[in-house]
């Protein structure tokens, strides 16, 4: 069994290899690759494997989806990222979300993810409540947030492993501060630091704290502080499931 992607054209495949050279720059520019995997983590996060609703189909960017309380400050990385959609009006915005997200790990030294062009745009939005709750340290909590989505344990500890990057806002959510030294570096530390217990001048939240707690999450945050090498391998895996929820289909 394989993931059957729609066919796009040759004009459609030379404008992401554009775009996403566009997106380097920018990206890395402007320091924005943690807002801008907030943002593709967010659109994708949506997704409710039972009802097939939401998911990573560029609804994002309506304002009713950006009202929703965990997605405080991304409309600024919505508005950073039009300038470029303009620029290939051909890319679905669906893609283009997706594709920024894949490169902001790239640009700053995360493993490289597959990326299959193909996603279409739709106009639904999905209720909100669907994303994680920082200041929630069930476990329970975790689960139920990535089972809906059809993600496994293990992908919600990796996934998690993309706080590596990027700082709280307290006016986003209401904690403030960086989880690792080096913000705008993709690395393993943010498990490292989780281990190593509360530092000043670094967070962890409830969320995060839930990790060590639990006893199938708390292996893997041994396993992927003490080998980056299989975080990264790992990553690339969850980080495109993510990317694709509830888009291709099941080839047999």
């Amino acid at each position: 069994m394989g993931r059957c992607y729609p066919s796009v054209s040759e004009e459609y495949k030379k404008a992401v290899d554009k775009c996403k050279r566009k997106l380097r720059g920018f990206i890395a520019e402007k320091h924005v690759a943690p807002l801008i995997l907030r943002l593709a983590f967010h659109s994708a996060g949506t997704y409710d494997v039972r009802t097939k609703t939401g998911g990573p189909f560029g609804t994002i960017r309506n304002p009713a989806e950006l009202a929703d309380g965990a997605n405080n400050g991304i409309e600024i990385g919505v508005a950073l990222l039009e300038p470029i959609k303009e620029q290939f009006p051909i890319l679905s915005y669906a893609d283009f979300y997706q594709l920024a997200g894949v490169v902001s790990v790239e640009v700053t030294g995360g493993p490289e993810i597959l990326f299959h062009p193909g996603r279409p745009d739709k106009s639904e939005v999905p209720p909100n409540g669907r994303l994680p709750d920082g200041r929630r340290g069930e476990p329970s909590h975790l689960r139920d947030v990535f089972h809906r989505m059809g993600l496994s344990d293990k992908e919600i500890v990796i996934l998690s492993g993309a706080h590596t990057l990027g700082r709280a806002h307290r006016e986003r959510t209401g904690f403030e501060g960086p989880w690792t030294n080096n913000p705008l570096i993709f690395d393993n530390n943010y498990f490292k630091e989780l281990l190593s217990g509360e530092k000043e001048g670094l967070i962890q939240l409830p969320s995060d704290k839930a990790l060590l707690i639990d006893p199938v999450f708390h292996p893997l945050v041994e396993k992927y502080a003490a080998d980056e090498d299989a975080f990264f391998a790992d990553y690339a895996d969850a980080h495109l499931n993510l990317s694709e929820l509830g888009w291709y289909k099941e080839s047999h």
